[in-house]
């Protein structure tokens, strides 16, 4: 609970008192000024009548108090019963007030809960006006006015104190639309601030989910990165040394079968080398030493060698130094393209080609093999290899893109397009 609303429940407390016991002493204080001015009183009927009046009066507050009390909140509230109490009460003050002027200070009480105890502005408007009649009949001597003097003076009274009260009054409503106002706004604030908090909690909820989700799509993508490092290196180079070994099963000749016993040998080194590399996230075994054009060079060379088909590389635009992710991508969619090309192209010429263009560099690999149609190529099962979706996967992670243009029996190009990113050194 904050300050001021400390203070409102502390004012609220005091004008709660003030109602149940304010009549109770504006009374005695009306009646110890009609003892000391008794001789305002007419006679022993004024005594009798004044006398039965207090005693009304105070019944009257007692059974109010009561009747207030049986309310759950115990406060004022506008209500016919209500009504009828006011009403009741002003007509005691008004006939003290007539048997003695002092006994006005009973009737102002009628100022100060008109609104609490009457429903209806215009209804109280009227309360007030009746309350304002005994106020200004005891002002001017005593009611009722004994001449014409004391008419206008009357007359004039009951205006001022109407013109006084309709002012109070209108400020009071202006103030208490106000107050209404800045209440709706508090409480449009505070659940303003409420759905504030519950989009915050929202989103904090959202964040960690989003959190957990990265986390696992980048395992996955790990995953699928390690999968084709592995297909592109060390499957690869088994494929290979599977096919030398099987021409040295089947070689004529001693040097022969040497001669392939060592390209054997020189596939596994490299594979070696190069499952080293992939499980310690480094660049191709051919990139540790030379850049993108020279180890796409000897990759051709040594895939011609191997194959027997004749390839050529070539290289077009100002080379340069690129980025290590980007090398190492467009030198694995070679390998991969040169590897589908031995299994599957059945091609008799091949050609590789680098080409620097501005802000991006391309990857073509063409060849004059027996071609296909890539649109009834099979989907990718658990024992093929990653193949043209495992090189576009490559492509677009570096936000590039792949191509592939073949047609049964008129070859195949395979065109890789990226980003050119400059080496970070």
């Amino acid at each position: 609970m904050t300050a001021a609303d400390m203070q409102d429940r502390q004012i609220e407390k005091r004008w709660q008192q003030f109602h149940t016991w304010g009549p109770y002493g504006l009374l005695g204080i009306s009646t110890v000024l009609s003892a000391v001015t008794a001789e305002l009183l007419g006679g022993p009927v004024d005594w009798a009548v004044g006398g039965v009046l207090v005693v009304i009066a105070l019944a009257l507050q007692v059974w109010w108090d009561r009747a207030r009390h049986r309310r759950p909140d115990r406060r004022l509230a506008p209500s016919p019963v209500g009504t009828t109490y006011y009403i009741v009460r002003w007509v005691i003050a008004f006939v003290l007030t007539w048997i003695n002027p002092f006994c006005a200070f009973y009737a102002v009480m009628g100022y100060f809960d008109a609104d609490k105890l009457i429903p209806g502005r215009r209804r109280q408007r009227l309360a007030l006006f009746l309350t304002s009649i005994v106020m200004a009949g005891s002002q001017s001597g005593g009611l009722p006015p004994k001449n014409g003097l004391q008419w206008a003076v009357f007359a004039g009274l009951l205006v001022a104190n109407n013109a006084i009260l309709m002012t109070i009054v209108h400020i009071s409503e202006q103030e208490e639309i106000r107050s209404e106002a800045r209440a709706a706004s508090i409480a449009e604030l505070e659940r303003t601030n409420a759905a504030l908090q519950q989009a915050l909690d929202e989103n904090a909820a959202l964040h960690a989910q989003l959190l957990v989700q990265a986390r696992e799509a980048g395992v996955a993508d790990e995953r699928r990165r390690l999968a084709a490092e592995i297909h592109d290196t060390i499957a690869q180079g088994l494929t290979g040394i599977i096919a030398q070994l099987q021409v040295v099963a089947n070689a004529p000749d001693l040097p022969t079968a040497r001669t392939h016993l060592d390209r054997a040998s020189a596939l596994a080194r490299h594979s070696l080398g190069e499952a080293r590399r992939s499980v310690q996230n480094l660049a191709p075994v051919a990139l540790e030493h030379d850049g993108l054009p020279q180890a796409l060079k000897k990759t051709v060379a040594e895939w011609a060698e191997r194959t027997g088909v004749r390839a050529e590389f070539t290289t077009t635009g100002t080379a340069e130094h690129l980025h290590e992710e980007v090398s190492a991508t467009l030198l694995r969619i070679a390998q991969e393209a040169l590897f589908n090309a031995s299994r599957h192209a059945q091609a008799d010429r091949l050609g590789v080609t680098l080409s620097f263009m501005g802000d991006e560099v391309v990857l073509d690999v063409r060849d004059d093999g027996r071609g296909f149609d890539p649109l009834t190529l099979p989907s990718r099962n658990g024992h093929g290899g990653f193949g043209l979706d495992g090189m576009r996967a490559r492509a677009e992670r570096i936000a590039g893109s792949l191509t592939v243009e073949s047609e049964p029996g008129h070859g195949t190009a395979v065109s890789a397009r990226v980003p050119l990113v400059r080496h970070d050194r």
